[in-house]
């Protein structure tokens, strides 16, 4: 993928039923294994299936007011698994990210800012969950992938997200 409007990012991404999750953070942070935990989630009927798109580096690309993401062409159906080394995996080439997932993420609280819970990403404003250093990410996002959301927001994109019932929320009831 070239051109412009083109970015490659330090991340991994899966897709998941058929909107793409984004995973992002420093290096050691865990972006490979979440990948694998959703692929292995979908493997065990907790989600839709996941697949892989890429894991390390991705393309990103702004088109028609969404995200896309790409694997790098040279990573593409690999993934590292901690422990057993790099192995290859079916992927996609070509998704919509409808989630943002930000590990080791500064902002990363129990009950995260409103502003904190989207991404701006080459212009395009995406659904985003912060998860603080030393916290486990897949409980956190398997929820938002699975529960409904408590009160209205923004809708994901018409591809997005139909038929797993997140619409991730930018805030909660307190009552």
């Amino acid at each position: 993928m070239t051109g412009a409007g083109n970015a490659t990012t330090h991340a991994s991404a899966v897709l998941v039923d058929r909107c793409a999750v984004l995973i992002r953070g420093p290096s050691g942070s865990g972006k490979s294994r979440l990948a694998f935990d959703l692929m292995l989630a979908a493997r065990a009927g907790q989600i839709p299936k996941a697949v892989l798109i890429g894991d390390d580096r991705v393309h990103l690309q702004a088109a028609k007011g969404q995200l896309v993401v790409q694997p790098a062409r040279e990573l593409a159906g690999l993934i590292e698994i901690r422990g057993l080394g790099i192995r290859r995996s079916e992927f996609i080439e070509r998704a919509v990210v409808g989630l943002v997932v930000d590990l080791s993420a500064d902002d990363g609280e129990r009950l995260p800012r409103a502003e904190a819970l989207q991404a701006i990403i080459l212009g395009v404003k995406v659904p985003r969950i912060p998860i603080a250093h030393g916290f486990a990410p897949l409980p956190v996002v398997l929820g938002a992938l699975t529960l409904a959301a408590s009160s209205s927001a923004d809708q994901p994109t018409q591809d997005c997200w139909k038929g797993i019932g997140n619409h991730i929320s930018p805030t909660i009831p307190t009552e």
